[in-house]
């Protein structure tokens, strides 16, 4: 009679433990979609693929990762910025969505106040390449020539307001040159017509560069990071070659919609680190032309300072162009 009676208290205690909500503690006990906020296909998807495995070993669960493409990733981050904080719905933010968007386009949501930073997880900076026929054989070559012959030489670039584009901007500002922006749908357009001569330079990604200088079509002559690339160690920074001033990289990081709980914040964070220790996805991301951040880079709090930094440098720049979202 006694274990009769003890049997529906049981019932009930085990129904309270099931039906309550999740704690932090407990994270994950689903799978966890990364939304990458571009088609199919890009560097973000490649480098969380290249991640995928060692998250699924560090958090015991899947880690989906779903394309969504449109205005200029705003769809996919805006999507993100409602979901329910609770560690489950992430997005895989960059230099164009965290950064650019935000005096691009009037959003309905905060770049900075809507999310809660995890981690940076690579950075890509850019090469300054031209046509094979270019006379200049160096940066400062490039930038005689190009003060010679103001108005007259064209820059390609993945359209205006991309990292291509404000790079090239820039570069202007720090060198007192003068020339036009050719804006195409993407890099192998751009590339194409460099190779063939009918733009004078670039200023791009090395993961669509590197291929091209190897094979001896193009010449490069600097690297926009302080640090060489390991995927091309020929090529000087601009800080070797007179020009610090061009520290420019393109970057991917994890943000969480704001309010997600510190200790999911902290998880998801430790599992980043470690798929990024493993020796495969390092040598990966570095074929790729990806610079891993420091130690102290990857922490939440150097995320967010990051990506404030960023905002106050390039949103003067962006906004004097005049730039809006068509």
């Amino acid at each position: 009679m006694i274990a009769r009676r003890a049997l529906p208290a049981a019932l009930a205690v085990a129904f309270v433990c099931a039906a309550r909500p999740a704690t932090a503690l407990e994270y994950p006990l689903r799978p966890i979609t990364i939304v990458v906020p571009a088609s199919a296909g890009g560097m973000g998807e490649t480098i969380l693929r290249g991640l995928n495995e060692r998250m699924r070993v560090s958090l015991g669960q899947p880690v989906i990762i779903e394309n969504v493409g449109g205005a200029s990733g705003t769809i996919a981050v805006g999507r993100v910025a409602r979901a329910v904080p609770d560690g489950y719905t992430l997005v895989l933010g960059n230099w164009s969505t965290q950064v650019a968007n935000g005096i691009v386009y009037k959003l309905r949501y905060d770049l900075v106040r809507d999310f809660d930073p995890i981690t940076l997880i690579a950075k890509s900076p850019l090469l300054i390449v031209a046509r094979k026929s270019m006379p200049a054989d160096d940066l400062k070559q490039l930038i005689a020539w190009l003060r010679a012959n103001p108005d007259k030489a064209s820059q390609g670039t993945n359209g205006p307001g991309s990292i291509m584009h404000m790079a090239g901007i820039l570069f202007q500002k720090e060198t007192a040159t003068r020339f036009s922006f050719v804006p195409y749908r993407g890099a192998a357009a751009s590339m194409n017509d460099l190779l063939a001569g009918q733009i004078d330079f670039a200023i791009g990604l090395p993961s669509e560069i590197v291929p091209q200088f190897r094979a001896g079509t193009i010449k490069a002559f600097a690297v926009t990071a302080r640090n060489r690339l390991a995927a091309a160690p020929d090529v000087p920074t601009v800080i070797e070659a007179g020009l610090p001033g061009l520290d420019i990289s393109a970057w991917n990081g994890l943000f969480a919609p704001k309010g997600t709980p510190n200790l999911i914040i902290a998880k998801l964070n430790a599992a980043i680190i470690e798929a990024l220790a493993e020796p495969r996805v390092r040598t990966l991301l570095a074929e790729f032309g990806q610079e891993l951040p420091s130690r102290d880079e990857q922490t939440p709090e150097a995320l967010g300072s990051f990506q404030k930094a960023e905002v106050e440098k390039w949103w003067p720049i962006i906004k004097a162009t005049g730039i809006t979202a068509e």
